[in-house]
């Protein structure tokens, strides 16, 4: 099995060895893998992880919505339960994509008119 460092883990998902960190305390990825002398090894899977997560943030997913979404995961729970969580993301995210064509609009509108 291919497992990375840290560093290495940072470098392949774009965000730092503080962010891998922090999504690890707070239950978003892992429990990471330990070598014998203690060091975090990232896997595969844990680099996808890092990756939908970080996905997820730029969406416009809080950690609240992100731990939401993890127990979704982890439970017993149906897949109709993620689908609709999802759903719900995806609606917000659409909303937030017309509200900053409509900015853009009014900044094109601008451009124009001062040009």
């Amino acid at each position: 099995m291919t497992t990375f460092t840290p560093a290495a883990a940072a470098d392949r998902t774009g965000v730092s060895i503080d962010t891998l960190r922090y999504y690890e305390r707070e239950g978003l990825i892992g429990p990471v893998r330990r070598s014998s002398g203690g060091r975090r090894e990232y896997t595969e899977d844990d680099v996808f992880w890092i990756g939908l997560v970080t996905c997820f943030r730029e969406a416009g997913l809080g950690i609240a919505d992100l731990r939401e979404f993890v127990a979704l995961l982890r439970s017993e729970r149906s897949p109709e339960d993620r689908v609709a969580f999802l759903r719900e993301r995806r609606t917000a995210l659409e909303q937030r994509v017309a509200a900053l064509h409509r900015a853009m609009d009014v900044l094109d509108d601008k451009i124009a008119y001062y040009s």
